[in-house]
């Protein structure tokens, strides 16, 4: 892969590890739902960086659709949904996403920086 390609692909994924510690930094210290739910600001900021993971995620592929991050695709299609489906986001499906799958892509990332 060609070195501007690969540097390409780095500044992306900076860019999911900075939103991911934003994501972390914006949730309430006790991981709490219902706090969560109640803060309008927080709910939109997370929305936001979600949305820029998946514009990241997205230009990766676009380089290399076989890149090696777990849920590469999913990631996308939730940017999608978030940003056209504005209105068919549930805060039960965001902090699913947060919970369950962004330690996950935070691993994959950390992973894959160190190689790069």
């Amino acid at each position: 892969m060609a070195s501007d390609k690969i540097f390409d692909i780095k500044v992306c994924l900076g860019d999911i590890e900075l939103a991911i510690a934003e994501i972390n930094d914006f949730l309430p210290e006790k991981r709490d739902f219902l706090e969560f739910q109640k803060d309008t600001k927080t709910r939109k900021a997370i929305e936001r960086n979600i949305e820029i993971i998946g514009e990241a995620m997205n230009r990766i592929l676009k380089i290399d659709p076989d890149f090696p991050i777990s849920h590469s695709r999913k990631i996308v299609d939730t940017r999608n949904r978030i940003i056209h489906g504005y209105n068919s986001v549930s805060d039960e499906v965001v902090w699913l996403i947060i919970m369950n799958y962004l330690p996950e892509l935070e691993k994959d990332v950390k992973r894959l920086l160190g190689k790069i």
